[in-house]
């Protein structure tokens, strides 16, 4: 659940055009007549990120569930592209169940972990889900040994 959560969001991230910024800082009046504002990029801006976590585990009924045959370990798989291209369905189960446990997960794990969230996405960094979810919290301390691209 963390895993898909964080590909989510950084899916969301990436949609925003890089161009977009917000303005940061205090918007009050220095003694010497300046401000201390800042334009910052609006992608990965605090504002940002707490808007995406309010509503991104919504996104969580366009996931199934699948089995790894061999470890018989549990996975979440998006059932629905971002794109419209067909998916690979074979061995996903997807129903009401599976959408409101994974739907209850996110939200736990965005309610719990929202600061690490807003850390970690607020700069451009490199393995957030293994950074995230496997080292920071141990929340799927056995994805590390899983090949980066199955979820």
């Amino acid at each position: 659940a963390c895993r898909a959560l964080v590909d989510e969001l950084e899916w969301e991230i990436a949609q925003v055009d890089p161009r977009k910024t917000i303005q940061m800082g205090s918007f009050r009046i220095n003694p010497d007549g300046s401000q201390s504002v800042v334009e910052v990029p609006y992608a990965r801006s605090e504002a940002h990120l707490t808007e995406l976590l309010e509503r991104v585990c919504e996104k969580m009924k366009e996931y199934g569930e699948k089995l790894d045959p061999a470890t018989q370990r549990k996975s979440y798989v998006r059932v629905i592209s971002h794109d419209g291209t067909k998916m690979d369905l074979s061995g996903v189960k997807f129903d009401g169940d599976v959408i409101n446990s994974l739907k209850f997960a996110c939200e736990s794990i965005a309610e719990e972990y929202e600061d690490e969230l807003i850390e970690f996405l607020s700069h451009e960094a490199d393995n957030v889900k293994d950074r995230l979810c496997s080292k920071r919290t141990d929340l799927c301390d056995h994805a590390l040994h899983i090949p980066h691209d199955e979820l």
